[in-house]
């Protein structure tokens, strides 16, 4: 096993043996083989549509399921990622008979060519794995596009649950899933593909921005609880709104109350799930305390996306767990939904009856709802703020967060900053510092919320609107800085999309990715003026100044 596609694993080693994520080298192998499966069918599906071949529907959504299966911390069922496996050569054999019929030339890559026999999956997996350690430069390159569009992958998958879809978006990873399988691939060829995802990640976040805003409203300024009720509840975690919106629709009259869970908590800022009463608030914290929290909780929980941490043998919760999309984990029952993308939480209902209410962890308040359109509302008070001097800067503080005690430097940032900053966040970053209580500038908020990390969009859809009203000549004008924690593959996709946009001077952190190398890294360095943190003080009169 050899992976490095999250912030936890060893600077240029990876995680060796076992993943820090809880993943067996069996899962890691298998989702190795997806993923050669994968650009195999993606290499394929690009030389058809090259050739005027029709968009297919079946091909975009294994594209999409495979990658946001093997995205950190989402699926750790072999079985699942097996049927995937199978599911994908029979649909490249199937691709390839379509290009023979049309006379269409294939490449003569190695992942296209395998014929997918079960006896060679372990050579094939094992092959993919050493392909990742190959030349730094050209890995370095091959890694930021394959987990840029992981994160891509999953927010696209999103999207089109909810009925929306673009063939051009579809197009563009199956074109890099084959620039990142030709072996031949220079830097000079890659290096392009790179900003060309950071591209593609600006378009799949606008389109689930429409996807969720056309289905649930736009978001609204609200204070969300954080104590609990009396009665029996569900936790749902993740980041899928149709889900939530689902649950929300079958356990109402029910007697049953739904809270949210990390990077669900945005689901409270949408009209059309706010109107919900049983909707009881918000439960806990970033994903990486569920452990505790989910034993607490004692009702029955429901994982909708990635940020699964594998339970202790002895937990009291891992006989109370569900998952559903791309998420799996053995032992636990999978959710799936029917033809018309509906899906049955029954079980999930009537087991949350037997269940006690939630143990109270704590009180109070938190205040989000800063998605674009919201601050746009407020577009007078803050462009007044930033003209009288009552606010200095902002600073874009989104990203993810995780346990590593590194990251308490997000805490000490954001209660060092000056008084007239504001913090911009979204994803699940904000739980380091969203209950601080950092006050208002002139009834403005110190932290605004967009939402989850894709929610970063808000902040560039902001960011150009100050733009124009200031008639900045550039982005990078603006009084706005940017100080991003990533952690595993959307915050990839958001730094990309940034990038992609003309940003520069971003900080991210706490370390630099384990998968840039040396030379990529200067490249970056050069061009858009990438660094990483370095300690509070020194990071504050850089960035404020």
């Amino acid at each position: 096993m050899f992976c490095f596609q999250c912030q936890e694993t060893a600077k240029g080693t990876g995680c060796v043996l076992k993943g820090v994520c809880g993943k067996t080298p069996a899962t890691a192998k298998y989702q190795d083989l997806l993923i050669s499966v994968v650009r195999g069918v993606g290499t394929v599906y690009h030389a058809l549509r090259g050739a005027k071949a029709e968009h297919s529907p079946e091909v975009a959504g294994f594209i999409v399921e495979a990658l946001f299966s093997t995205i950190t911390n989402a699926n750790f069922d072999d079985d699942s990622l097996l049927e995937k496996v199978g599911r994908g050569v029979e649909l490249k054999a199937k691709l390839i008979g379509e290009a023979r019929q049309k006379g269409v030339a294939l490449p003569g890559y190695h992942e296209v060519n395998w014929e997918g026999a079960a006896a060679d999956y372990e050579a094939e997996a094992a092959r993919e794995s050493i392909l990742r350690t190959a030349d730094p430069d050209i890995r370095s390159l091959k890694e930021l596009v394959v987990l840029g569009l992981k994160g891509m992958a999953a927010y696209y998958e999103h999207a089109s649950r909810l009925g929306f879809g673009s063939s051009e978006i579809i197009d563009f990873m199956a074109s890099a899933l084959a620039a990142i399988t030709n072996p031949e691939a220079t830097q000079a060829e890659l290096l392009p593909t790179v900003l060309s995802t950071g591209k593609y990640g600006v378009d799949v976040m606008a389109l689930l921005d429409k996807a969720n805003t056309s289905a649930f409203g736009h978001p609204e300024v609200t204070r969300v609880n954080i104590g609990v009720r009396k009665n029996p509840g569900i936790l749902i975690s993740g980041h899928d709104l149709h889900d939530i919106k689902q649950l929300l629709e079958q356990t109402e009259g029910t007697g049953v109350d739904v809270y949210t869970h990390s990077e669900m908590l945005p689901a409270h800022y949408y009209p059309e799930l706010k109107k919900y009463k049983h909707l009881a608030g918000n439960y806990g914290n970033a994903w990486w305390k569920q452990k505790e929290e989910f034993a607490s909780f004692n009702g029955p929980i429901v994982f909708t996306t990635n940020c699964i941490v594998p339970p202790l043998p002895n937990a009291n919760y891992k006989d109370r767990v569900f998952t559903t999309n791309a998420t799996g984990f053995p032992g636990w029952k999978h959710i799936k939904e029917d033809a018309g993308r509906r899906k049955d939480f029954s079980e999930v209902i009537a087991l949350a009856k037997t269940c006690a209410a939630p143990t109270e962890i704590e009180q109070g308040e938190i205040v989000g709802g800063f998605a674009h359109n919201q601050v746009f509302a407020l577009a007078d008070k803050v462009v007044e703020a930033v003209k009288s001097g009552a606010i200095r800067k902002f600073v874009v503080m989104s990203g993810c967060d995780g346990r590593m005690k590194s990251r308490n430097y997000y805490t000490d940032f954001a209660q060092a900053l000056p008084a007239d900053t504001v913090i911009l966040t979204s994803g699940c970053a904000k739980y380091k510092y969203n209950k601080l209580g950092l006050g208002d500038i002139n009834g403005i908020p110190r932290v605004l919320d967009a939402g989850q990390c894709n929610d970063s969009y808000s902040w560039a859809v902001v960011a150009l609107k100050l733009k124009e009203i200031f008639g900045a000549a550039d982005i990078n004008d603006l009084p706005i800085a940017f100080n991003i924690a990533w952690y595993e593959q959307k915050a990839v996709i958001v730094l990309l999309a940034l990038l992609s946009l003309g940003v520069k001077n971003i900080h991210i952190g706490p370390t630099l990715p384990a998968f840039v190398s040396p030379n990529v890294l200067k490249v970056l360095q050069e061009q858009f003026g990438l660094g990483t943190i370095t300690t509070v003080d020194d990071d504050i009169r850089q960035m404020i100044g």
